[in-house]
């Protein structure tokens, strides 16, 4: 396919399975929070600290976002657009630490607010780092405030339409899965001279494993003698794929010239 398609006919099959995904989205009705999402497995508590399974098992997300602010300190871009696109992924990570910690620490809709939004400043920020890398980098670039809104603004409306008792998770999920789908998409379609692909679909890879663990928090919970729950693991595993963007991050960083 990459060799019989354009890249004019590329990009329009992107942004046709991004609207037709947009589209069927919203063919369903809302669905609202289902609150038996915050029943975690693992409700243990240690040294104070309640859920502490779920709670301190996002302390990785802090050393991954952290470590790879100080990778991007200490290095030099040849695209300084890309370099701050990258420091504010590993920020929004390490806000997810704090954000998903609090949510665990007494989850309810509230503050699963705080959970949800540092989310979005990464996938929005990863998402417009790899239009920006496979298929136009004034694109992606141009796109990034306007994603990030949007990011945000899906979890304002979600936690407004729980509050007037209309929840709609809608626009949250697309937010959540469709640059994954679209990402997958581009990796595909537009190949990188540079390397580093490896990477990112490692990236994806814990990313669609952390789902699954997450699915089966209670059966991994019993599957593992009560020892560490789903989601704990859930955690560990989303910090392992932002792990592996580190070298992808140098590796992009460290290109003579910009992607174009």
């Amino acid at each position: 396919m990459q060799n019989t398609l354009s890249v004019t006919t590329k990009k329009y099959l992107v942004g046709g399975v991004a609207l037709l995904l947009i589209a069927l989205a919203f063919v369903f009705p809302p669905i609202a929070q289902d609150l038996t999402y915050h029943d975690f497995a693992d409700k243990r508590a240690a040294a104070h600290v309640p859920n502490a399974g779920d709670v301190l098992s996002n302390i990785p997300f802090c050393i991954a976002g952290l470590w790879g602010m100080v990778l991007l300190w200490r290095g030099q871009a040849a695209d300084k657009a890309a370099h701050l696109l990258w420091y504010v992924f590993f920020g929004g990570v390490f806000l997810v630490g704090f954000g998903s910690g609090y949510y665990h620490w007494a989850p309810d809709n509230q503050t699963l607010v705080w959970d949800r939004l540092p989310m979005t400043i990464a996938f929005m920020s990863l998402f417009s780092l790899v239009i920006a890398e496979r298929i136009d980098a004034r694109l992606g670039y141009a796109l990034f405030p306007v994603l990030l809104l949007i990011g945000a603004g899906s979890v304002w409306y979600w936690a407004y339409t729980e509050s007037i008792e209309a929840g709609d998770l809608r626009p949250y999920a697309l937010v959540q899965f469709l640059p994954v789908v679209l990402i997958l998409m581009m990796v595909a379609l537009f190949p990188s001279a540079a390397g580093g692909t490896r990477y990112l679909l490692w990236c994806l890879g814990w990313y669609l494993a952390a789902k699954g663990l997450e699915h089966f928090d209670d059966e991994v919970f019993a599957l593992l003698g009560h020892t560490v729950s789903g989601h704990s693991l859930k955690h560990l595993a989303a910090a392992a794929g932002v792990a592996c963007l580190l070298p992808y991050a140098k590796l992009r960083l460290t290109e003579k010239t910009p992607v174009t």
